[in-house]
């Protein structure tokens, strides 16, 4: 992201020595209008460049994701300030408070986009923390399930463990703070489950897939009642 963003500062520094060139070339007719709207433009030069920070700063590319209509509001805003500014540059006879009004209104409208942009951001980005996490058990558990599949020394083992994994592959993903009990409770039995393929005992084995896939069935229950 460091090596990225040292390309998008030079050419963002690029793109502001060009306008500000053009700018003091032909914006000169009326000092007070040409500072109200060269100041506006080099603010949103500045917003643009921090927004663009800001949104890729995360290292995950989800949140990255999130964070592309704060980029897209900033360019926007960066467009509209530089055609605003101009039009203040190069037309002495513009009001100069109606400039004043006109530009930094531009301002206010990005910045109050940028605010809600960035709270839809972080309000999606939380959702989907939130699913991670309460689909964690369940997949934990399958990886752990197919491992343990793979690692069946017999036949009778492998089918125990067979159908402990497809038990578990299709159990509902979602988990709760209503769960923590039964899914400990699963937790306990598949380390059992564990040792017990590792020694290859078949008849404990038999015992605990039997429970495991008991207990995933009451689960199963428990997750549509709390729907």
């Amino acid at each position: 992201m460091k090596k990225n963003f040292k390309f998008y500062i030079v050419v963002w520094a690029l793109l502001f020595a060009v306008f500000s060139v053009v700018s003091f070339s032909f914006g000169l007719e009326s000092k007070t209008n040409f500072w109200v709207g060269y100041v506006a433009a080099a603010f949103s030069f500045v917003l643009q460049l921090v927004c663009a920070y800001t949104a890729f700063k995360p290292e995950k590319l989800d949140k990255i994701f999130y964070n592309i209509p704060i980029v897209n509001i900033s360019y926007i805003g960066l467009v509209v300030s530089i055609l605003v500014g101009a039009v203040c540059m190069l037309v002495p006879s513009f009001p100069t408070i109606l400039a004043i009004v006109v530009c930094y209104l531009v301002l206010a409208l990005v910045c109050i986009s940028l605010m809600k942009a960035n709270a839809a951001a972080d309000i999606v980005s939380g959702i989907d923390d939130k699913i991670k996490a309460q689909t964690f058990f369940i997949k934990s558990l399958t990886v752990d399930a197919e491992g343990l599949l793979a690692r069946a020394a017999t036949d009778e083992i492998k089918s125990e463990c067979k159908k402990v994994y497809e038990a578990v592959r299709y159990s509902d993903p979602m988990s709760n703070e209503a769960l923590a009990s039964i899914e400990s409770e699963i937790t306990i039995k598949f380390s059992k489950l564990s040792e017990a393929v590792a020694s290859e005992e078949a008849e404990a084995v038999v015992s605990l897939a039997d429970e495991i896939i008991i207990l995933l069935g009451d689960r199963n229950k428990k997750c549509r009642l709390l729907k």
